[in-house]
Order: structure tokens, then C-alpha cells, then sequence
């Protein structure tokens, strides 16, 4: 009996989730379990692995790069957004936020253009030098285009 993508994403979540809680350490899944949750979610094309500058194609032909973030509600605008490069090709980032248990809560997409000017912005060396944005800062110059509410998933 063949297992789906789905079937195994579970797996890996309960796992990740599981070793979490028992080492404190985190197993290194955020990114993946990301990408094909944006990809399911809003009918995103990934792109094979290690394309540079891109993970996923959008419907209308756009380069897509997307980031996870597992959060807890308390931290959730305090944590980074991985590093994101200028110099490679990319039209938007998406922010996949991610609960403890890998659930997405979440989905923000910004330009381009916003996230350059946003990371060229004098002042943080962080922001400047790594690409490196706070959640909130990314969530400022982004819209956001998926939502878990109380009663499950739905599109805003």
C-alpha cells in the first residue's frame, strides 16, 4: 500500500513534535513541512530542490519564496524570519506561521520590492547584512493570505 505526501507530513509532524518535547531540541522540519503546506494551501507548484532563490511557483507564474516559523502564541512577533538573499531571484516571500504541533495558523506574502526596502532600512545589522527580518517586521509589509480561525481553516 502506497502512502500519500499528506499521510507522511503527519507522520513527520507527530515526530518532530514528539522529539520537541522530549529532547527540547528541535528536529529541523519547520522549512519543509512549510513548503508543502503553502503549496497545498494556496496551489503553489514547488520547484525542485535547491532552485536558487525560489521554493514554489503561484498559479500566475510568480517565483515564491517561503519561510516557516513554528510559534507559540506568546512569541510569535518577537521570533526571525529565516534569512532571505537579494541576490537571487524571487517575486514574493511567504510566511508560513507554524503552531507547536506544526498546524499552520497562518500565511503572509510580501513583494518583493516591499521586503528589499524593509531590509535595506538603516539600523539593525541582522536586518542588513543577513536578511534577516523579526516576524512583526516581515507581517508590516505583508498581507496576509490564509487564517486558521477557532472553526478550522479559511481564506481571507
Amino acid at each position: 500500500m502506497s502512502r500519500t505526501e499528506g499521510q507522511v507530513l503527519a507522520d513527520v509532524k507527530r515526530l518532530a513534535t514528539e522529539y520537541y518535547e522530549l529532547t527540547g531540541k528541535p528536529l529541523g522540519v519547520t522549512g519543509e513541512v512549510a513548503e508543502f503546506e503553502a503549496a497545498r494551501l494556496l496551489g503553489f507548484e514547488l520547484a525542485p530542490p535547491r532552485t536558487p532563490g525560489y521554493d514554489a511557483v503561484g498559479p500566475d507564474g510568480r517565483k515564491i519564496q517561503i519561510k516557516g516559523r513554528r510559534v507559540s502564541k506568546k512569541e510569535k512577533l518577537r521570533q526571525r524570519v529565516g534569512s532571505i538573499d537579494l541576490k537571487k531571484p524571487f517575486d514574493s516571500v511567504v510566511l508560513v506561521l507554524l503552531n507547536m504541533q506544526f498546524d499552520v495558523l497562518e500565511i503572509w506574502e510580501a513583494p518583493r520590492g516591499a521586503i528589499e526596502k524593509r531590509i535595506k532600512a538603516p539600523g539593525s545589522k541582522a536586518r542588513n547584512e543577513r536578511g534577516q527580518l523579526a516576524v512583526s517586521q516581515f507581517v508590516s509589509v505583508a498581507t496576509r493570505v490564509w487564517a486558521r480561525d477557532r472553526l478550522g481553516p479559511r481564506q481571507s
